[in-house]
């Protein structure tokens, strides 16, 4: 395990220099001291951030596709007042190591993995897993194995649609990247290749500034420019199995221990029927929250909101035992 603290974090080199408008909580939940480092699973560094008292709760945090764990980087400090919390990019993404190839249960492992070193499971409470959209993915696959190890997991705005309007979803679109071994593109300047930037699914944002924050650690400087962080081989990980998309509502229903969905109420990966599906599937007792003009990106719409639900999830499960874990 190979750590750095960092006490504070200095917004300098955290905020992007063409950040504007950065609300005042958004610079003192960055200037929450943190620590940070890489921890190994299976020969590759994974890159991890905590906060917290580790005498707290343990919470791990997870991020989507081709993302990075800064997402949760504004999110984890209001957690981290009650709970020891750690966040970490997934391999292929952000600034952890590459691997050859990323199936489903390496990603599993990395979680397991990244829990174990940082602590997490020396508490006396289990860790709690939120998890945003593919990261979800990963938490579900790990959790079918391994869930006498946590305390239960918050699935943030998976893709969950009915076998049908899935179809239907895919049917006219085009896949992620055609050619997995053509490298990421180099741009001149910062300022190219932000242009490129985009969310997935496109999105405004409510704070402008969380869009800079999250291009800016999305990118890193090269020779010769900017480029991507996120490896080209991702695009082959198994989660774009169709068997696997197909029974995501089965799945979520089947796996075993606490659980609990919180989405974007205007969210077009999952919405009011992806709820009344996932209830038909069998999971009739699971906590199931919209946010009211959030999208697919919580984080980024309505932070505040978002940081308020779990918060509640997370109260009444502690106040309660786990006694389906």
């Amino acid at each position: 395990m190979n750590t750095v603290v960092t006490t504070p974090t200095d917004l300098a080199t955290e905020l992007p220099p063409d950040a504007a408008d950065v609300p005042t909580w958004l610079e003192s939940a960055l200037s929450v001291p943190r620590e940070e480092g890489w921890v190994p699973s299976g020969g590759c560094d994974i890159r991890y951030f905590r906060w917290g008292n580790p005498e707290n709760p343990p919470l791990l945090l997870m991020h989507g596709f081709l993302a990075h764990s800064r997402c949760f980087g504004f999110i984890a400090p209001f957690l981290a007042q009650h709970y020891h919390v750690v966040a970490f990019d997934l391999s292929g993404m952000g600034d952890s190591g590459v691997r050859d190839n990323y199936p489903d249960d390496v990603r599993a492992d990395e979680v397991v993995d990244v829990a174990r070193s940082t602590g997490l499971f020396d508490h006396s409470i289990k860790p709690i897993v939120i998890a945003h959209s593919y990261g979800g993915h990963v938490a579900l696959t790990a959790m079918q194995d391994n869930h006498a190890l946590f305390g239960g997991v918050i699935i943030c705005d998976l893709m969950v649609l009915r076998p049908e309007r899935l179809k239907e979803h895919f049917g006219s679109g085009k896949p992620l990247r055609s050619d997995t071994s053509r490298p990421n593109r180099v741009y001149p300047d910062y300022e190219s290749a932000k242009a490129r930037f985009v969310l997935s699914p496109p999105q405004p944002v409510s704070v402008p500034s969380l869009f800079d924050y999250m291009a800016y650690h999305s990118l890193k400087q090269v020779e010769g420019g900017w480029t991507w962080k996120f490896d080209t081989s991702v695009f082959q990980s198994d989660f774009g199995q169709s068997d696997r998309m197909m029974r995501q509502g089965q799945i979520i229903a089947e796996t075993q221990g606490r659980k609990a969905i919180v989405y974007g109420e205007d969210s077009v990966l999952f919405d009011d029927d992806s709820a009344d599906y996932i209830r038909e599937c069998g999971a009739v007792d699971m906590p199931i929250v919209g946010i009211p003009g959030a999208r697919h990106h919580l984080m980024l719409d309505e932070p505040i909101a978002f940081v308020s639900v779990l918060r509640t999830i997370l109260a009444q499960w502690n106040a309660e035992p786990s006694s389906n874990v």
